[in-house]
């Protein structure tokens, strides 16, 4: 030694303050002794904010389930739903099918008859006798699928059910009165399946004084 004594350099109030203010948590060692629990501050970079937000693992973890839930759910629901629509497209064809099945059961007969007459001999009166009872057990087959025909002959024309083809002038007729029925035209219940085709009365002299 020199036997010059040390000097200690006193501590100024300025770095007795910047010493009681560092944060501990900036030193490794120091957050041993803080007390706080590293796993729950730990956390994580939430997907889709370029990492400007944060949260605990454990929420993040919580969250991702019930989305990865909700996810699963609609999955299938959406499969529910398209089973649905299938079983009920099914049901339709097959009900289709059936009604389809039913209408021709009825006419079967009929084409049976008609079958039958043209294998048959006989006059032209027989004929159209055969042929009359034939179109008399196709009317009962349409009636007992509710089809009916449009009202004609003697009746105002209708534009909503009749079609007119042509108009005859008659003096002794009601003017727009149907004269004769080219085809006839049928309903099933209210609705209309095709409008008849019919010839109607023009009378200019109707409603002259």
């Amino acid at each position: 030694m020199n036997g010059k004594a040390v000097e200690e350099k006193p501590i100024s109030d300025e770095e007795i303050e910047l010493h009681q203010n560092t944060d501990p948590d900036s030193d490794p060692a120091d957050a041993v002794t803080t007390g706080v629990d590293e796993k729950q501050n730990t956390v994580v970079d939430v997907p889709g904010t370029s990492g400007l937000a944060t949260v605990p693992v454990e929420e993040y973890e919580r969250i991702k389930a019930e989305r990865d839930q909700l996810f699963d759910r609609m999955a299938r629901l959406q499969a529910e739903f398209d089973n649905a629509r299938k079983r009920e497209a099914r049901e339709r064809a097959d009900f289709r099918d059936y009604a389809t099945a039913g209408a021709v059961e009825q006419f079967l007969p009929v084409l049976d008859n008609f079958q039958l007459a043209l294998k048959a001999g006989g006059t032209a009166e027989q004929l159209r006798i055969g042929v009359e009872l034939i179109v008399k057990q196709m009317d009962e087959a349409l009636r007992s699928l509710n089809v009916s025909t449009v009202e004609t002959v003697g009746a105002q024309f209708d534009p909503h059910v009749h079609e007119s083809i042509d108009s005859v002038e008659r003096v002794d007729l009601p003017d727009q009165q149907v004269l004769e029925e080219v085809r006839r035209g049928y309903r099933i219940k209210e609705r209309l399946l095709r409008p008849a085709l019919v010839r109607v009365v023009s009378n200019s002299k109707s409603g002259s004084a």
